[in-house]
């Protein structure tokens, strides 16, 4: 395929991921297990889009022979991120801050889901897929890896519009049209940052598995922090 017929390709994949989070996946029905089934599906028509359209599996991160120094480097990030996590219980002063109210009145049932299957499946798989795989391939066949990579982590942060309003609403964080449009910029725009980190970790390592441990320390972690949290607070 010609640069000029991975050009349309890769700017309806940013169309379409930017799209996906924000508007479509709200339209998915069966609740959160329906989304996460949804997602997983997503993750899998798009590797084989890329697939189809040229991209090998080191391309895409998903190479069995860079498998161990992505889990090499996965674990230490894994390590790293609980340690952080540690320390801030340990002050009590930033113990708060590692509260959410969306987690306030789950369940245990419902702790375990999150932790076990929605994040793992419905969020790291598919995003890391999505964005450190197939996004960064395709941007990389039409861009400079530098001009890929940040192009991918600035569609990463757009992604995170819809979610970062809804936690600004649950937890109270923004009062009006304006402080939330300042909160939501700056959230997305640490989480682009972040995407520009889980992005070096995939092209360092070689291998998907390292940003999806940094990805999934994160999110599991963070959200047994924020349950401990209101617990203690």
């Amino acid at each position: 395929m010609t640069w000029w017929g991975r050009l349309p390709f890769a700017t309806v994949l940013v169309l379409v991921l930017l799209l996906w989070n924000n508007v479509l996946i709200t339209l998915v029905p069966g609740g959160t297990a329906g989304r996460v089934g949804g997602n997983v599906a997503a993750a899998g028509v798009l590797v084989a889009a890329a697939r189809a359209t040229g991209s090998s599996w080191a391309d895409l991160g998903l190479a069995r022979r860079d498998a161990p120094a992505g889990l090499r480097w996965g674990g230490a990030a894994f390590v790293l991120v609980a340690a952080g996590y540690a320390a801030a219980f340990a002050l009590p002063a930033t113990r708060p801050l590692l509260a959410d109210a969306r987690v306030a009145d789950l369940q245990a049932a419902e702790i375990a889901g999150d932790v076990l299957v929605r994040i793992p499946l419905g969020t790291v798989l598919w995003e890391e897929v999505a964005f450190r795989g197939v996004l960064l391939a395709v941007l990389t066949r039409v861009l400079s890896v530098r001009a890929a990579s940040v192009v991918a982590a600035v569609v990463f942060g757009l992604w995170h519009v819809r979610p970062t309003m809804s936690g600004l609403d649950a937890n109270g964080l923004a009062d009006g049209p304006l402080a939330t449009a300042v909160a939501v910029a700056l959230v997305c725009a640490g989480t682009a940052v972040a995407g520009l980190l889980f992005t070096w970790l995939r092209l360092r390592s070689g291998s998907l598995l390292a940003p999806a441990l940094l990805h999934l320390a994160t999110n599991t972690l963070g959200t047994l922090a924020a349950v401990v949290a209101h617990r203690l607070t």
